[in-house]
């Protein structure tokens, strides 16, 4: 069965997809077997892995609110496997209101699959609503970017008390897979004073991989490629490479 985790953090711009895309990419690359379940409307997973993401049918949406089949909606890639997203999924949250068990469709889809893979990752969208807490209740663990800039622990607060609540609720084995540092500038004090904040927040919670700030990162996308496909030799390639090692031994480890 594989490991599913969200990963999450209700602020915009901290890194989310960059670190979904690249993630799936490099544990792929490792050799393990990996489904991207894009569960934000702006869709910007599905089209980071090169998928279009206005002709992926059925998608996510068509899963969770028309019945389709989760296997049929998966899209394979040369990086990892696709559960696409589109805009659609922006009004799924409001008619998820009249589905009996609505916070656990994306966990009834998600089992399905489970079996074929080591990893799932969620990219979630940038709030804490019906759609987070579908992935929060799908989610083995949740994996928070946290970027290096002023009010990077902003809000943290209330994505710790919505996972406070699901663990109490609906899913009481949810865990923290770990915090990861972005935008890193070992140049600036500010990224090492946020640094020091956060280990001190999350005690040997913190990924000891920090993701620096790369302009390789920002271009990537737009070629619909991970940034190891994009430039292999880039500080953010290999950063993101680090990273997926480093998850997989501390889960060798475990």
């Amino acid at each position: 069965m594989a490991r599913i985790i969200a990963v999450v953090n209700q602020k915009g711009g901290v890194g989310k997809t960059t670190t979904t895309v690249n993630l799936t990419a490099t544990l792929c690359a490792q050799g393990k077997r990996v489904l991207l379940c894009d569960f934000d409307p702006q869709a910007n997973a599905t089209s980071g892995l090169g998928v279009d993401k206005n002709g992926a049918s059925p998608n996510i949406y068509d899963v969770l609110i028309n019945g389709a089949d989760v296997e049929r909606a998966v899209v394979s890639t040369k990086y990892g496997d696709v559960l696409p997203s589109n805009k659609a999924l922006a009004g799924a949250g409001v008619e998820m209101i009249g589905i009996d068990h609505r916070e656990t469709l994306l966990k009834q889809a998600l089992d399905i699959l489970s079996p074929r893979y080591d990893y799932i990752l969620i990219d979630c969208p940038p709030s804490l609503e019906m759609l987070t807490v579908n992935a929060l209740c799908a989610a083995g663990s949740l994996l928070v970017p946290v970027q290096c800039e002023y009010y990077a622990l902003e809000g943290l607060s209330d994505l710790l008390a919505t996972v406070r609540l699901v663990k109490r609720k609906m899913n009481p084995e949810l865990a923290l897979e770990g915090v990861l540092l972005t935008m890193f500038d070992s140049r600036t004090n500010l990224s090492l004073q946020v640094a020091a904040e956060v280990k001190r927040h999350f005690p040997g919670q913190v990924y000891a991989t920090v993701i620096p700030r790369n302009v390789r990162l920002s271009e990537a996308p737009s070629h619909g490629k991970p940034v190891t496909a994009y430039d292999p030799f880039s500080r953010g390639a290999e950063a993101y490479t680090a990273l997926a090692q480093e998850m997989i031994a501390i889960h060798d480890k475990n």
